[in-house]
């Protein structure tokens, strides 16, 4: 039994001078250490179960079958010495094969992650915020401060009886509802006071110089492609560049015609007007606002022949004109309420097409005193979206109706059924402008709800305009946003600009074929969907109207 003892010692020194880089004293000082110590075992498994079987019946062993025992015995402490011998040399301090894996895991996942930056990007998104909308232009009211009342009981928490009502007596006759804002503003003219400025401050001298300016229209230069391209590439937008003109969303936005500053007016949802001279100093950063209207400013332009006039339109039922040098709103136009749109129908600027919700356009004259139209013409059964009329035969004008754009002459219109002389057909959806090109008005633009951007050649005036060019784009802004258009630039006659749904936001430019010439981009100074957009007409510069009330200009 000492021999079998001996050899088993040797066998086991052996190994340990094979498997371990220690010297042979400390392998077996570990190993019997570590012989003190029972294996780890999980808690229950089928092979601990058999294992420990032979324990009991050692018990009712008889004395013959020592040696049976004996192998048995010297076996399991092999095992055991072996067992100890691969836990030194693991180095993980009896960690399981299971627990030894999934630490390899982590470790795995870990390098992968380093690998691909995902722990930096992660860091980097941290810190990057939204940029916030510019602070420019119109200040944020403070909300006053809220009164502070007491809490509110029950009548059983006051110990009183509830009161016994009694319904108030059927009412007889019509009812009047009491409106607690007015519809519109009363009629006649408005005083031009800014609501933004302290009360009983005139308007400043320097805004009834600037839109004194002449016109500047007959100074534009028509650019060929590449030179127009180049002119576009060279526009920016900066931080000072973007102001809070009115306090809503923008419905509608133009340029004074003066070179030689940037003077924009912007409309809003409840019917505000705003002024703003980039870099000005009047107001807030330039900025002034005046409430002419109670409902959106569908429609504004500033006139052509008189530049101290700005005219705006709205859907609660007026038309009135902004003349900066009596300082006054003055009334043109007014109906019950439904007005849509308007174009200037002669050079002077003092007759007027206007179109309603209900099919109707009338022609108005401003030479003639009071309010009212010269005639009024039944033209679709349902609203009209837009009127445009051409830039050299002043007669001719085209109406955006249900599902077609129908060109009239205005000397052959009737009260209804009026005959069109030219008609735009392959819209499947609500159209939501229709504008002559500036020069020739040899073509037509179109913008309509199925998604699409249509050019018409309509320089025969044929009974059925062909069609050039149909470009796809998303025209689904939702209710929250105006919709989109897309409007010729003034000092071209092939060239077009419109917003965009698209992310990063964006401001593109096409000509008639189809082809993009730019995109308006900037990841700092425009986040924002812009709805409105309009070309100057003498200069390189767009604005841009959002939701918020924002202009956005782009300038050389």
């Amino acid at each position: 039994m000492s021999t079998r003892r001996a050899k088993r010692e040797a066998i086991v020194k052996v190994q340990l001078l094979e498997r371990t880089p220690v010297n042979l004293e400390e392998a077996v000082r570990r190993s019997s250490r570590k012989a003190l110590l029972a294996p780890k075992r999980l808690q229950y498994s089928p092979e601990d179960s058999t294992a420990e079987t032979p324990k009991k019946k050692r018990r009712t062993k008889t004395h013959g079958d020592k040696n049976t025992q004996n192998k048995t015995q010297d076996v399991k402490e092999e095992e055991a010495e072996s067992s100890d011998v691969e836990h030194t040399s693991s180095g993980h301090g009896g960690l399981s094969a299971y627990e030894l894996e999934r630490l390899e895991n982590i470790r795995q996942n870990q390098a992968f992650l380093s690998s691909i930056n995902l722990f930096q990007a992660t860091e980097e998104l941290k810190q990057l915020t939204r940029p916030k909308p510019s602070q420019r232009g119109l200040m944020r009211s403070q909300a006053a401060a809220k009164e502070v009342l007491p809490a509110r009981k029950s009548l059983r928490l006051q110990n009183k009886e509830a009161e016994i009502l009694t319904l108030p007596p059927e009412p007889r006759g019509a009812l009047i509802y009491e409106q607690s804002t007015p519809l519109k503003k009363p009629p006649g003219p408005l005083p031009m006071d800014p609501v933004n400025v302290e009360e009983g401050s005139k308007l400043p001298s320097e805004l009834l110089k600037l839109c004194s300016e002449n016109s500047t229209e007959d100074k534009k230069v028509e650019l060929d492609l590449k030179e127009y391209r180049s002119a576009l590439k060279n526009m920016r937008i900066t931080e000072d560049r973007v102001a809070k003109v009115v306090k809503d969303r923008i419905f509608s936005a133009a340029f004074h015609p003066c070179s030689s500053n940037l003077l924009m007016a912007a409309g809003d949802k409840w019917g505000k007007v705003g002024l703003w001279q980039l870099g000005g100093d009047w107001g807030d950063d330039g900025v002034l606002l005046f409430e002419p209207h109670t409902r959106p400013v569908g429609c504004m332009a500033f006139s052509r022949a008189h530049a101290t006039h700005l005219l705006s339109l709205s859907y609660d039922g007026s038309l009135r004109c902004m003349d900066v040098e009596k300082a006054v709103f003055d009334d043109v136009y007014d109906i019950e309420d439904g007005l849509k749109t308007f174009d200037f129908m002669s050079h002077d600027c003092l007759t007027l097409v206007v179109g309603n919700w209900y099919g109707e356009v009338a022609i108005v004259d401003r030479r003639t005193p009071g309010n009212s139209h010269e005639s009024l013409h039944s033209l679709d059964p349902k609203a009209l979206r837009c009127v445009s009329v051409h830039p050299l035969q002043k007669q001719y004008f085209a109406v955006a109706e249900s599902k077609v754009v129908s060109i009239y002459d205005s000397r052959c219109l009737k009260k209804t059924k009026s005959q069109a002389v030219s008609q735009l057909h392959g819209h499947s959806l609500s159209i939501s402008s229709a504008y002559f090109s500036p020069c020739t008005g040899n073509r037509v633009l179109t913008s309509c709800m199925d998604n699409h951007i249509r050019v018409y050649d309509t320089s025969a005036m044929t009974t059925k305009s062909p069609l050039l060019t149909t470009i796809r784009h998303d025209m689904q802004t939702g209710r929250w946003l105006s919709k989109l258009s897309a409007v010729w630039d003034p000092k071209q006659e092939d060239c077009f600009v419109v917003g965009s749904m698209l992310k990063p936001r964006r401001v593109q430019v096409f000509h008639e074929s189809g082809q993009p010439q730019h995109t308006f981009m900037n990841d700092e100074n425009l986040n924002t969907v812009l709805s409105v957009t309009a070309f100057h007409p003498a200069r390189n510069v767009l604005l841009g109207g959002n939701a918020s009330g924002r202009l956005h200009v782009f300038s050389d």
